[in-house]
């Protein structure tokens, strides 16, 4: 579902279950479901649906009392050492080689708990398994290997656009989790380096899952999509983290790999359709053949544009969020394969990007009069997007701006 759709609009807390949620929807068709992991539910403990849930919050602690798994795990496989000796915190900018043994990272835990799952499996039931590393998210503390793999490799720098000074945030004494900032070339590429080193770490840990997929024989009857909440800005346009509209944050890897036996499609081709997060609830539930009605999904199922099958695919993407640590952190978009509109909703700033051209998002199509037409072309498909959602989005046919977030919609399931 959209963030309308399901009706939290923000980085707020979350329901206590919601009418579409796709575990407990494969469950009722039969299926084992198991989440292993990040889940970032609150509270720490609810399933949402899954059967059994394997937790790693890798720190977090946002319930009572409570501990995760992996917590739990190291500290009996580890006692008297500190699962934090790295000494790097969540939405930190600074990267670090993993002070411990490569063998207690959460990375490897949680790919040694999915690989314990497929060995062990046993049951006649299909399962759907959710294997959620919490890295690459910082802190970027990849195992040294990883890390000295990218010591001298060439790495992009970081894209800065003609218009993001207002992010510098020059002359002030930054923390180490400050959303924005330019902190130098070389604090850039430090970053990327345990960022990179990360990912290349996440890699070598999926590989061992399809290994492990592979020797059970069920690689070919498996549908696997790779996919994640959110990137990470890394210094471009000087901003750091997530939650923000531009490629770095808002564009993420949507990999489908299915099996010989359930479809027989090209594979290796890169798909131009716009998609997003809210297609893969409809896609599991058509591989499971248990999409028995689509239209309660805003989402469509991938396996259709594999099959070719995609008329009336939506020809853009919309996305926002409400406030979150300042005012440009509250915004809307529209987005597709060539262009994106973003409206800055607590200063009616517009931007506009080619995507196609300037995939760094440098240059500023709306800051040029001689790219008006198309501005308002875009700016009329918001307004028609937000106006059914009433007054404190649009009014009187107009995009509505200020400081009056909303973060919660009528969808949301419970009463604020």
């Amino acid at each position: 579902m959209s963030p309308w759709g399901h009706g939290m609009l923000g980085y707020k807390r979350m329901a206590a279950s919601y009418p579409n949620e796709l575990p407990r929807l494969l469950g009722q068709a039969g299926y084992r479901t198991l989440a292993i992991g990040k889940n970032h539910f609150h509270p720490q403990r609810n399933t949402h649906g899954y059967g059994q849930v394997i937790l790693d919050e890798s720190g977090r602690v946002e319930s009572p009392d409570f501990v995760s798994d992996y917590r739990q795990w190291f500290n009996q496989e580890a006692p008297g050492l500190d699962p934090d000796a790295t000494g790097i915190g969540w939405n930190d900018y600074r990267s670090a080689p993993y002070a411990l043994p490569e063998r207690l990272h959460p990375t490897v835990w949680t790919a040694d708990r999915a690989v314990e799952f497929l060995e062990r499996y046993a049951d006649r039931e299909p399962f759907m398994l959710k294997v959620s590393f919490a890295r690459p998210h910082s802190p970027y503390d990849p195992p040294k290997r990883f890390f000295d793999l990218y010591e001298n490799a060439n790495l992009p720098q970081a894209s800065v656009g003609e218009w993001a000074e207002r992010h510098a945030m020059r002359g002030q004494d930054l923390p180490f989790m400050t959303p924005r900032g330019d902190l130098g070339k070389d604090q850039v590429r430090r970053s990327r380096q345990g960022y990179y080193g990360s990912i290349t770490f996440l890699d070598e840990q999926i590989a061992r899952i399809l290994a492990a997929l592979e020797r059970r024989g069920w690689l070919e009857n498996t549908l696997i999509l790779f996919t994640a909440d959110h990137g990470d800005m890394m210094g471009d346009h000087h901003l750091w983290r997530k939650c923000q509209p531009y490629e770095g944050s808002a564009r993420i890897p949507m990999i489908v790999r299915w099996g010989a036996s359930m479809l027989d499609a090209p594979r290796g081709r890169v798909l131009e359709h716009p998609v997003e997060l809210r297609d893969v609830a409809p896609t599991f539930l058509d591989a499971a053949g248990a999409l028995d009605d689509p239209a309660r999904f805003e989402g469509r199922s991938l396996l259709d544009a594999v099959r070719g099958t995609d008329e009336g695919w939506r020809g853009h993407i919309d996305l926002e969020h409400a406030r979150i640590y300042y005012k440009e952190c509250h915004w809307h978009a529209l987005a597709n394969a060539r262009r994106k509109y973003i409206f800055h909703v607590e200063t009616a700033e517009e931007q506009l990007f080619d995507l196609e051209n300037d995939p760094g998002e440098t240059r500023d199509m709306a800051r040029d009069p001689k790219h008006g037409e198309e501005v308002r072309l875009w700016r009329k498909r918001l307004i028609d997007h937000l106006a059914p959602r009433g007054e404190r989005f649009v009014r009187n046919g107009e995009l509505v701006s200020g400081r009056n977030p909303v973060f919660f919609g009528p969808n949301f399931p419970e009463k604020q």
